[in-house]
């Protein structure tokens, strides 16, 4: 069973950082794109970042771009998140998601792009 599990939200002011983290488990993600979104309350979820297979290639959304970085250890089958210069409007769920085919670019940033999902985890910035 592959499980993509996330960790490391919570609530912070606004200008401060966090760093989220998602454990990928049952199937290695080494050959495939992830990503991050996040939903808002009462929003679709949106896209935030996403990251080729080797980590050559990233792409973010226009609202988190010089503020957000997006990594990954294919070795331990893990995916991170940056955030820095928080701000309120980045208050939502965030969700670690995968694909099951390899790498290809452009990078995916629709939500039906991705087979894999996180169960997420909030993130609260306050002003």
């Amino acid at each position: 069973q592959v499980q993509l599990v996330e960790s490391g939200g919570g609530l912070v002011q606004a200008g401060g950082s966090l760093r989220l983290s998602c454990a990928a488990s049952g199937r290695t993600f080494s050959w495939n794109t992830m990503g991050w979104f996040r939903q808002a309350p009462g929003k679709e979820r949106v896209f935030v970042a996403a990251i080729t297979w080797n980590g050559a290639t990233t792409a973010y959304a226009d609202s988190v771009k010089e503020r957000f970085s997006i990594s990954r250890d294919n070795a331990k089958n893990t995916l991170s998140l940056q955030m820095n210069s928080l701000k309120p409007e980045d208050t939502a769920v965030y969700y670690c998601a995968g694909q099951s085919g390899y790498s290809r670019e452009p990078l995916t940033r629709a939500t039906n792009g991705y087979d894999y999902w996180g169960q997420g985890t909030q993130v609260t910035v306050s002003a």
